[in-house]
């Protein structure tokens, strides 16, 4: 039986540390404009500083619960034995649930699935954390490494066995994914913004958008099983998602699924792992399987409905399938034995090389993707002027029972 490592391979969040609490910089002798930004940041410090799981994270005290601890859960802690939402297959697959065959092997990886419900409290309370404390006027970086730290703490980082699975996703507008900040980015966040992880937004102008892509990534998980067409997914998603208007500045947009962008399978150290969950009709006839995991993510857009590459690229990864290639660069080698021991095939970002105490090594990370040793995300974006939503869930096809490992209060 393959061991599953504990990572949060639940992408978009990671989070977590250092309280960011902006003053807001009136003077006392002359009285200035409480602007939006303002207003947002006075509310969420208000209701952070009193919030218990907020204030344990910020004083580095949050604890992870191991499986074995039968003390009494307390806010700030993770208990991994805790089970996710569980579902019932449908049609043929129902007797699953009492056959006692698929009960035995559902107690055959026991281990596994908390390996998984342990990375999937995480992120729900660094999730949770991420929801009361990001406000408008904090900056890319800011936030990332907010997440990222928080996330280190609670998973109590340990090289490859335990960490962060995939860089903070802090994608706005009009980038659907793969955008996060590179050392120096002074992006702020706004009050207008749409902040896609898990989706974030101050204005409610949006909300309408954040439903219909709520509702859609629902109906595929609600659609997703043992032996069910990836495609007959697909459209399910799509009907739901343009089945939503919403009204920005005046002007009724149909929400668009966002074609070229998938849900996918997830493998220990694979995020992505040779199956795609496509967001609208016509795609793969291939079927889910016994045993499976699946990132069930969907986007939805106000502009095309479709991505392509633009901008400075921040995410990287080593290919799996990746044999020996000689390497002629002295500093081409080093950076990637750097990659071997922190990421493996995780995927990762500059910030996180710099992390390690890399420097000077644009120049041979671009010998290492040259060479095909290792693949460059750049940031995936819609027409400009126009905004992404995108909502996701990790769910497990267990032998008897679909599991949904990340769902939350929230959604």
């Amino acid at each position: 039986m393959e061991e599953v490592k504990t990572q949060v391979i639940l992408e978009n969040t990671n989070l977590i540390t250092n309280s960011f609490t902006i003053s807001n910089s009136t003077s006392k002798k002359k009285k200035k404009k409480t602007t939006s930004n303002e207003k947002i940041s006075e509310t969420v410090k208000d209701e952070s500083d009193k919030d218990p799981l907020i204030q344990q994270i910020n004083n580095g005290k949050a604890e992870l619960k191991t499986v074995e601890d039968d003390e009494e859960e307390e806010e700030g802690e993770v208990n991994g034995s805790e089970e996710g939402e569980i579902c019932e297959y449908k049609n043929d697959n129902l007797q699953r649930i009492t056959n006692e065959e698929k009960r035995y092997l559902d107690r055959m990886h026991y281990e596994n699935y908390n390996e998984l419900r342990r990375a999937a409290e995480v992120h729900r309370q660094v999730r949770k954390y991420a929801q009361k404390t990001i406000k408008p006027g904090m900056t890319m970086i800011e936030i990332c490494e907010s997440i990222e730290n928080g996330t280190r703490t609670l998973i109590e980082e340990n090289g490859l066995e335990a960490g962060i699975g995939f860089p903070t996703g802090c994608s706005l507008n009009h980038c659907a994914a793969h955008y996060t900040p590179n050392s120096g980015d002074k992006t702020v966040l706004q009050y207008d913004d749409v902040y896609s992880a898990f989706t974030l937004t101050f204005n409610p102008v949006y909300d309408k958008l954040k439903e219909a892509v709520k509702d859609a990534t629902n109906t595929g998980i609600r659609e997703a099983g043992i032996d069910v067409r990836l495609c007959d997914i697909g459209a399910a998603i799509q009907e739901v998602m343009e089945s939503y208007e919403v009204e920005i500045n005046g002007k009724t947009h149909q929400v668009k699924p966002i074609r070229n962008l998938n849900g996918h399978s997830i493998r220990p150290y694979q995020i992505h792992a040779g199956k795609s969950v496509p967001i609208v009709k016509g795609g793969d006839q291939t079927k889910m399987e016994e045993g499976e995991s699946f990132a069930i993510e969907t986007f939805g857009s106000t502009g095309k409905g479709y991505v392509h590459e633009d901008g400075e690229c921040s995410h990287y990864a080593k290919r799996h399938d990746i044999g020996h290639v000689p390497l002629r660069v002295t500093k081409a080698k080093s950076l990637l034995n750097s990659i071997n021991k922190h990421f493996g095939t995780l995927p990762f970002c500059r910030r996180y090389l710099d992390r390690v105490g890399e420097t000077k090594y644009i120049l041979a990370l671009k010998n290492l993707v040259d060479s095909g040793i290792v693949e460059s995300y750049p940031p995936l974006v819609d027409i400009k002027g126009s905004y992404t939503a995108q909502f996701e869930h990790t769910l497990i096809l267990r032998p008897t029972c679909k599991e949904v490992v990340s769902r939350g209060e929230d959604y």
